[in-house]
């Protein structure tokens, strides 16, 4: 690919790639390791044209978030940890009332206060089930700098075109590195909330008629509608128990579901002959994808396969891949929380093999070689 070659920080990736996408807004409360995520777009933000507030709390920023979204604009916050704990309420409010929105997780050792300058990937399913309720929700991993950057837009582009809220799932190692990085050159090539084509008199803000997503009016454009996170019909208004309410829900879940093979991204490498599976993500994958290579060297039939979306999670296309494997070692730094979405997308019994990191140190090659080894002994 063609472009300007960066060194760039994980985080500095993530303000590229957000200001890429077109982001006007940004409301945030610095903490580690996302600080220099706020810090970048304090100052770059507003010669961009667009508006960056500091607010007192997390949950201020993302309810700040959603009412700048509602008004027209592309926006996002970041945060990590106890922060992350503290937007779920309003993630699930951006769900129901379907306002597109970014929110970046750079995920720190926990819980509580943990280690907040350390790596873990410990929030995994609170990505996905934080809010209570089903709720629709796409959550992205990058596992390099430069995937920060380009994941950065897909979030922007997903949340736009589906109006939902997606979440950009980071770690402190991916945030905090340094690599090589090609910005392409001019424009990129972004997406945007669907807009109305009837006059103010006649639009309905969840009009099903337009598909499962409706189109999306901005405040002070002319249209008044209402906005609740209550259950509410076409017209935007509560309504109760019953047909109504049951229809929004498959179709709030049924925007993501239905587009499942377009959102998952997978990446795989030796998996031709591979009689041993490594399947990881973010910053894990890094040492997975060595120990596999070197256990190549050795004469093991090891194969390698990375996603970058771990939610909806790309159940099919591991099924799929590991048809012909004996194994799967799922390497991540927590206590085997996607190892039980593997076990699950199986249809077979094939045993997966777990190696955790619980201390906040980086996944090492020589731990996921170790695993491999052992697997290959009893091939």
């Amino acid at each position: 690919m063609s472009g300007r070659v960066r060194l760039l920080q994980g985080n500095e990736a993530c303000v590229e790639g957000a200001l890429r996408a077109g982001l006007k807004f940004y409301a945030g409360y610095p903490i580690t390791p996302s600080t220099e995520i706020a810090e970048l777009l304090a100052e770059r933000l507003p010669k961009a044209g667009g508006v960056f507030i500091q607010m007192e709390d997390e949950i201020g920023s993302i309810a700040a978030v959603i009412g700048a979204s509602l008004a027209g604009l592309k926006s996002m916050t970041a945060t990590s940890g106890p922060g992350f704990s503290l937007m779920q309420e309003n993630i699930g409010y951006a769900a129901m009332a379907e306002v597109p929105c970014v929110i970046v997780n750079v995920q720190r050792m926990g819980p509580s206060t943990g280690l907040p300058t350390s790596p873990a990937q410990g929030d995994v399913m609170q990505a996905r089930w934080g809010c209570h309720g089903d709720h629709p929700v796409v959550v992205l991993c990058p596992s390099s700098v430069e995937e920060t950057f380009h994941l950065t837009i897909s979030a922007f582009d997903i949340s736009e075109a589906l109006r939902i809220p997606v979440i950009l799932l980071s770690d402190e190692v991916i945030a905090h590195m340094r690599e090589r990085v090609v910005l392409p050159e001019g424009d990129i090539p972004v997406r945007s909330r669907p807009r109305p084509t009837v006059p103010p008199e006649e639009y309905l803000p969840y009009d099903s008629s337009f598909g499962d997503v409706p189109p999306m009016a901005s405040f002070g454009d002319g249209y008044r509608f209402h906005v609740t996170g209550l259950s509410h019909d076409e017209s935007g208004f509560p309504v109760g128990p019953g047909k109504t309410t049951g229809c929004l829900m498959k179709r709030l879940l049924g925007k993501v579901e239905s587009r499942r093979k377009d959102l998952v991204n997978l990446s795989e490498e030796y998996t031709d002959d591979a009689e041993i599976l490594v399947f990881s993500y973010g910053s894990p994958a890094r040492s997975a994808l060595r120990a596999v290579r070197l256990a190549r060297e050795e004469g093991i039939k090891a194969g390698f396969l990375k996603t970058s979306t771990l939610w909806p999670f790309p159940s099919e296309e591991l099924a799929e891949r590991a048809r012909k494997a004996r194994f799967i070692i799922v390497p991540e730094m927590n206590s085997g929380q996607i190892r039980g979405e593997v076990e699950r997308s199986l249809r077979w019994d094939i045993p997966v093999i777990p190696v955790g990191r619980l201390d906040g140190e980086l996944m090492t090659p020589s731990e996921v070689l170790s695993a491999i080894r052992e697997a290959a002994g009893r091939v």
